[in-house]
Order: C-alpha cells, then sequence, then structure tokens
C-alpha cells in the first residue's frame, strides 16, 4: 500500500466489512489481508466471487486490489469483497456501472439474521401448541 495513486471503496455483507484498494497493475491481484485470496479463502468458490466483477465488467483492466476484511464469516467476507471491488471499479469507470449493476454486484445484500422474539423459541419458531 505505498502507492498514493488508488481508488478506495467500502463493501458490506451481514456483518463483514471489506475496504478496497484498487491500483493500476501489470496483471491483476487480489490480496485480502496480506494473503493471495486463494490462500485467504481457501475454496475456488469463494475465490471465484471476488474475481465476478471483472467477468461481468468483460476484464475492466488489470489492477492490484488489496481488500481489509473483518467482521462475518469467510462467505460473507468474499462477498463484501466482491461489493467493494465492483463499487471501486465504478469509480475508475464509469462505464461499467450499467454491466456491473445489472450482475447485481453494487447493490448491498440487506439480508441478515432476525432477531429472536419472546415467547418463540427462534425468531418465528413457537413452541408447540396443545389444545388441551
Amino acid at each position: 500500500m505505498t502507492d498514493t495513486r488508488y481508488i478506495a471503496a467500502v463493501g458490506r455483507r451481514k456483518t463483514a466489512i471489506a475496504r478496497v484498494r484498487l491500483t493500476p497493475a501489470a496483471k491483476t491481484t487480489i490480496t485480502v489481508n496480506g494473503k493471495p485470496a486463494q490462500d485467504y479463502f481457501k475454496t475456488e468458490d469463494r475465490t471465484r466471487v471476488t474475481n465476478e466483477p471483472f467477468v461481468a465488467a468483460e476484464a475492466a483492466g488489470t489492477y492490484t486490489i488489496e481488500a481489509r476484511v473483518l467482521g462475518g464469516g469467510i462467505s460473507a467476507q468474499a462477498d463484501a469483497v466482491r461489493h467493494g471491488i465492483s463499487r471501486a471499479l465504478v469509480k475508475a469507470s464509469a462505464d461499467l456501472r450499467k454491466p456491473l449493476k445489472q450482475a447485481g454486484y453494487l447493490t448491498r445484500d440487506a439480508r441478515a439474521v432476525e432477531r429472536k422474539k419472546p415467547g418463540l423459541k427462534k425468531a418465528r419458531k413457537a413452541p408447540q401448541w396443545s389444545k388441551r
């Protein structure tokens, strides 16, 4: 994070927050919390999630992406990184807004765990009811 010519963005999902820095480079690399994305996310599925904005934007360019992620689970963190990368790409080039918006990567996924209500076993599950 030495170069000051970067584009910063924030991505969120559930309780995960990703601060993303996009820097123009020779080839695209993604670093999450100081590790390559493949090492940090371990599974190919979660690594693919972080690359989806580039696929949707048809390889918008080559960037070095540095992400700082905290909170949430590993899957929510991958989605937060995707959200942050998408927002940063739009800042880099406004032409990419339409394909990223159509793919749904610019919308913050608002789904979260519903709170437990009093008198219920879980958020909506009621105790068994007996007439007599």
